[in-house]
Order: C-alpha cells, then structure tokens, then sequence
C-alpha cells in the first residue's frame, strides 16, 4: 500500500487530479472515522477532511511520503481534531468516542452501554494518552509500528514500549484480559 500511495503521489505531483481523487477516495473514509473519533461530531468530522485534504493539496507538488498517506494525515487530523475540540469548548469528555471506537471494535457482539462494554472503556480511559493513542492507531487504523512512529514523529523503540505497557496492563485486568491475549492481538505485525 505504501508504494501504491507513493506512486500516486508522484502522479498528483505531477499534476494528475485523477491521481488526487483516487487518493481521496482511498483515505477518505478513514480519515472521517478517525477525526470522528478525536471529536465525536460529524459536522467537525467532515470539515477536519476538508482540511487535512486541502493540506495535502497545498504540499503538492513536492508531497513526499515516508510511507503511506494515513502516516501523513494522522497527525493533521489530529491537529484540528483539537483545535475543532477548542473552539467548541468541548474538553471535557473528549476521548469518549475514541473509547468506544475501540471497545466496539474488541466487544463487537456486546451492545453499547453494557456491562462489558462500561468495563472495558474503564479500563481503557486509565491508561496514559501515549499509550491509548498507540493502541488505537495499531488496533483500529491498522498502522504498522513504523508507521505509527511516523505519524506521531517519534521513535519505533517508543512505539513498542507504549504499545507493549498498554497491552501488559489490559492483559494484567481480569475485565479485558480476555480481550488482549497475544494470540488475539498481534502486537508485531
């Protein structure tokens, strides 16, 4: 995938608009799910992928990518994920759709607002913001431990220390034990 970004990338670098589109059509949702989560408003979701796109666009023609496309938009939507937050005057509360993004995702089959599903967004809003937003973006954005490195402009060593601090303790909570056993989340892939 990150060739295939890569290579429509230099496309839209050199002018290609249908290059541009399929790169939008390719991360369009990703991005709307993903600033969604940092606001939990639709409205604010929608513009923040107006705004991380015209961001792409202002890069061209001299876009580089170190890997693919969500390494590069992570941190923009993350960004005005915050500032979107800020002019709503909306801190309190806000990571409680990121949570429950991640407790659907591992308890698909239990309803929101159950027991199980109250539980483990307990459990999940104890851990350090470091460690959550690792976990999230390995669990729900699918980013390799690169990748993630990338996008959070730290090193790969910090990415497993987080990420494996953050599965040792839900591993070490009889309520989401289950729910992180190594051979149901891979860490290293």
């Amino acid at each position: 995938m990150a060739e295939r970004d890569r290579r429509l990338v230099a496309a839209a670098n050199a002018g290609s608009f249908d290059a541009f589109d399929e790169l939008y059509g390719l991360y369009r949702r990703w991005a709307f799910g993903l600033a969604l989560r940092f606001t939990g408003h639709t409205d604010d979701a929608d513009d923040i992928v107006q705004e991380a796109f015209t961001y792409v666009i202002g890069k061209l023609p001299r876009l580089e990518l170190a890997g693919r496309l969500s390494t590069l938009l992570y941190p923009v939507i993350k960004h005005a994920a915050r500032a979107a937050r800020d002019r709503r005057g909306r801190h309190q509360g806000e990571g409680d759709a990121m949570l429950e993004s991640l407790a659907g995702a591992v308890t698909p089959t239990a309803e929101p607002g159950s027991r199980e599903r109250e539980e483990l967004t307990q459990v999940l809003a104890a851990l350090p913001e470091g460690q959550l937003e690792v976990l999230l973006m390995r669990a729900l954005d699918e980013l390799s431990l690169a990748e993630i490195a990338t996008a959070l402009d730290i090193p790969v060593g910090t990415v497993k220390s987080r990420l494996h601090l953050a599965l040792a303790t839900l591993r070490e909570d009889a309520r989401t034990r289950s729910y992180f056993e190594p051979a149901g989340f891979e860490q290293n892939r």
